[in-house]
C-alpha cells in the first residue's frame, strides 16, 4: 500500500495546477495523487498535457489515480463538463474520458451517484431524499448507464469504481457492483462516508472488501446536536473510524491498494462558510430509508456518537462549533494532511501492514 492525498484538496491545487502539485505532494510526503476526475487534469483531454502528468508522476516514482465522473443520470445535469467533452453526446464523453485513461495507464476510474449539497443541512443536502424521483429510481438509472458504460470499460481494460459517497449505502454499492459486473465495475471505500449512512466502518470494510480498487481516507467525529447527529471531518485518528481496525480488512482484499488521503480544503484557496453535516436519524423516514440497515450495527453506530460525545464532553477534543470556527489555511490543512498519513504509518507498523517505501513514504 502506499500513502497519497486528494488532486482536488491538497493545497494550492488550482494554483500550482496537476504537475507542480506532484513536486508538493512528494515534499508534504505523499507517494501519489488522485485526481477526482481526468478533466481535472485537463479540461480538454489534451494527450500532451496528460502525458507530462503521468511523465512527471512516474519520475518521482509516485502514483496518479483519477476518474471520469458521477454516473447518476439525474446528476448528470450538474457536470455539463461530460457532456460537453463529447461534443453534446454524453457516452461519447465518458468514453473519450475512459480512453484518455486508459492511454496513460490509468486504469482504476472514481466514479460515484450523486452530489453533496452544502447550501442545506440534513436529509435534503443529498439526492437521497429528492422528492422529484425517488432514490430507487435513481438507482435504476445509474444501473442502467453503468451497463451501457461497462463494455467500453471492457474493452479498454479499467475498472469505473463507484464511491460510498454521502448519499449511498454500501449495500446499494454492492448491488450495482454485482449486478453490472466486477470485472468492469468497483468500489472506492470512503472510510467515513459511510457515517452519514449510519452505518459502522468497520461493517461497512467487511461489505466492500470483495470489490475494492480505491480509496478516499478520511476521519470524522460524531456527537449529539439539538437537531440531530453531527457528523464533522477531523484528522485521521482524532475521529471515530477505528483504522486499526479497517485497515486489515482493506489490506487483505487488496495489498497494494492505494490509501488516499481527502482533506478539506484550505480556507486560504477557497474563502467559504464552513459546511455542517447533520445526520437525521431521529426522523421517522430514516429508518424506513435505510431498510438493509440492521438493528445491530445501527446499535454500533449510536455507540460511535457516545464516544464522540464523551469525548467532546471531557474536553479532550474541541465542539463541533469551536472546531469549524479555525477555519484553516495553508499551513494548518498541510499538517492535517501530515497527521493523517502519521496516523497511517502507526497503523500499519502496529498491525504489520505492507507500506511501500516509495515516494514520499520515508518523509
Amino acid at each position: 500500500m502506499r500513502i497519497g492525498v486528494d488532486g482536488r484538496k491538497i493545497p494550492e491545487a488550482v494554483k500550482r495546477g496537476p504537475i507542480a502539485s506532484f513536486d508538493h505532494a512528494n515534499e508534504l510526503g505523499m507517494s501519489g495523487i488522485f485526481f477526482r476526475t481526468v478533466l481535472e487534469m485537463s479540461p480538454t483531454l489534451d494527450r500532451g498535457e496528460l502525458r507530462a502528468i503521468r511523465d512527471k508522476a512516474d519520475s518521482l516514482g509516485m502514483y496518479l489515480e483519477t476518474g471520469i465522473g458521477k454516473v447518476n443520470p439525474y446528476a448528470l445535469p450538474e457536470t455539463p463538463e461530460v457532456r460537453r467533452v463529447g461534443d453534446g453526446d454524453t457516452l461519447l464523453g465518458f468514453r473519450r474520458m475512459m480512453e484518455a485513461c486508459a492511454e496513460i495507464g490509468c486504469t482504476e476510474l472514481w466514479t460515484a451517484l450523486a452530489n453533496f449539497k452544502t447550501a442545506y443541512v440534513g436529509k435534503f443536502a443529498c439526492d437521497r431524499f429528492r422528492t422529484d424521483v425517488s432514490w430507487a429510481d435513481q438507482l435504476a438509472a445509474s444501473e442502467k448507464l453503468l451497463k451501457a458504460l461497462a463494455p467500453i470499460a471492457r474493452d479498454l481494460g479499467v475498472h469505473l469504481n463507484l464511491e460510498t459517497h454521502e448519499e449511498a449505502t454500501t449495500f446499494e454499492i454492492v448491488r450495482l457492483v454485482e449486478a453490472v459486473g466486477p470485472d468492469a465495475v468497483g468500489i472506492v471505500f470512503d472510510t467515513s462516508n459511510v457515517l452519514q449512512r449510519t452505518e459502522h466502518p468497520v461493517f461497512a470494510a467487511r461489505r466492500v472488501a470483495p470489490y475494492l480498487r480505491q480509496t478516499h481516507i478520511k476521519d470524522a467525529l460524531l456527537g449529539t446536536v439539538a437537531d440531530g447527529i453531527e457528523c464533522q471531518k477531523r484528522p485521521c485518528g482524532e475521529g471515530v473510524v477505528d483504522f486499526f481496525a479497517v485497515l486489515p480488512i482493506l489490506a487483505r482484499a487488496k495489498p497494494d491498494l492505494n490509501l488516499s488521503i481527502e482533506n478539506d480544503e484550505s480556507y486560504t484557496d477557497r474563502p467559504r462558510n464552513p459546511v455542517r453535516i447533520r445526520i437525521d436519524a431521529h426522523d421517522p423516514d430514516w429508518r424506513a430509508a435505510h431498510p438493509d440497515l440492521t438493528d445491530q450495527e445501527l446499535e454500533a453506530f449510536r455507540e460511535l456518537v457516545r464516544i464522540g460525545d464523551a469525548r467532546i464532553e471531557s474536553g479532550s477534543v474541541l465542539g463541533f462549533s469551536d472546531y469549524a470556527a479555525l477555519r484553516p489555511g495553508y499551513a494548518e490543512t498541510v499538517d492535517f494532511i501530515k497527521t493523517c498519513a502519521a496516523h497511517m504509518r502507526l497503523v500499519c507498523a502496529e498491525k504489520k501492514l505492507p507500506l511501500s517505501n516509495g515516494a514520499g513514504n520515508g518523509k
